[in-house]
């Protein structure tokens, strides 16, 4: 394997990993018990971001180049479907109360798929290409980083919109992300800063 490598998931029932080797242009699946690669998907383009899920025993590899989200079958690694989101398909995440999937892609978008049958059902859309996010787990939005614009937005699972946008204030590069419980407190004030107990992690650059 060469190059960069990106996202990654896991299935704990098996305890595989599953690589994106972006550099490569694979997934890697590496089985963890015996500490050894069983596998590699390829044929990919800049695989970037990557999703397993367990009740449906399948995984969703985003792909960079050509933005086309593919599915594959989580035993056999058989290819299932493949969607075209245009441009940079990206961070990848699962709803599974709902079985829906969820994508950010090209230069502002959620693309959402229904899980069981591969199919896009709709979309959302941001004023810039959203970095990382999540899905709150006891409620309906999802927060997403949108660095270019600076700001979170935050996002209405059932209307399938923006509902509001928190301003990043001075912090650049909000790519990573990593949701507390205490970050719908402390953003009430609608503002980030630095020394928020808020935690946007900037990327080194």
């Amino acid at each position: 394997m060469e190059g960069r490598i990106d996202h990654l998931t896991y299935d704990p029932v098996s305890e595989r990993l599953f690589v994106c080797a972006l550099g490569n242009n694979t997934v890697e699946v590496v089985d963890l018990r015996k500490g050894e690669r069983i596998h590699s998907i390829t044929g990919l383009g800049s695989p970037q971001g990557i999703l397993y899920t367990r009740d449906l025993d399948r995984l969703f590899v985003a792909n960079d180049k050509g933005g086309i989200l593919k599915i594959y079958d989580g035993k056999s690694f058989q290819p299932l479907g493949e969607l075209n989101l245009k441009d940079d398909a990206d961070n990848v995440r699962y709803d599974g109360a709902r079985k829906k999937v969820y994508v950010g892609f090209g230069s502002g978008g959620i693309g959402i798929v229904n899980a069981p049958d591969g199919k896009e059902i709709g979309s959302i859309k941001l004023s810039a290409h959203p970095e990382a996010f999540e899905l709150e787990k006891n409620g309906r939005r999802i927060f997403v980083n949108v660095p270019n614009s600076r700001h979170v937005a935050v996002i209405d699972r059932d209307k399938g919109e923006v509902v509001a946008r928190w301003q990043t204030d001075l912090v650049f590069g909000n790519f990573r992300w990593h949701l507390m419980k205490r970050i719908i407190d402390c953003l009430s004030g609608a503002v980030f800063r630095p020394s928020s107990s808020c935690l946007i992690r900037n990327r080194v650059r």
